[in-house]
């Protein structure tokens, strides 16, 4: 397998980033991308100025993604999207992703790379619930009910620092991590 990023020019590679998206989220959060138009639109996007874009590829075929969108003057980025084929999972592909974008956050001065991670189908301990008038006393006592991603987020480094209750329709929040890049 080897990461590079992904190039305008290659169609094919472009069409499989789309597709990949697109399947992986159909259970996760089916209004994400619902369809390969979607899916197409958002590695468009991903091409844009103060963005990265990073294709894992194994033999030319794409077995992940990963994405990160410049914030705060360049300081912190966010990271969109981050998704890998279901038979590549558990193999090190999203780590291997995670470290590559983490360096080239670096190369363009980041310092805080941060992630929000939808609870749309019940994954959480977070998900059908009022979260008002204390959500961080629920995200504090979160429980992963389902191999929900906040724990690999975890397991390479992220912290937990937010919920938005409600962002994706009543009981469905948005759970926020993020993560010091370098030290001060």
């Amino acid at each position: 397998m080897k990461i590079v990023e992904l190039e305008l020019e290659d169609e094919t590679i472009h069409l499989q980033t789309a597709e990949l998206l697109v399947t992986s989220f159909a259970d996760l959060a089916p209004n994400a991308w619902p369809h390969l138009q979607s899916g197409q639109e958002e590695v468009n996007d991903s091409l844009g100025p103060g963005r990265i874009s990073l294709v894992a590829l194994d033999r030319q075929r794409v077995v992940g993604w990963i994405g990160a969108i410049r914030q705060y003057e360049g300081f912190t980025w966010e990271l969109h999207p981050l998704v890998v084929h279901k038979q590549y999972r558990l193999q090190g592909v999203a780590r291997a992703l995670v470290a590559e974008l983490e360096k080239k956050v670096l190369e363009y001065g980041g310092l805080t790379l941060w992630v929000a991670t939808d609870d749309e189908v019940g994954s959480t301990s977070l998900w059908g619930q009022d979260l008002y008038p204390n959500p961080l006393e629920h995200l504090k006592n979160i429980v992963n009910l389902n191999n929900h991603p906040y724990e690999f987020y975890q397991r390479v480094g992220f912290t937990l620092v937010g919920l938005l209750p409600d962002a994706n329709g009543y009981g469905k929040p948005d759970i926020f991590l993020s993560k010091r890049l370098r030290e001060m």
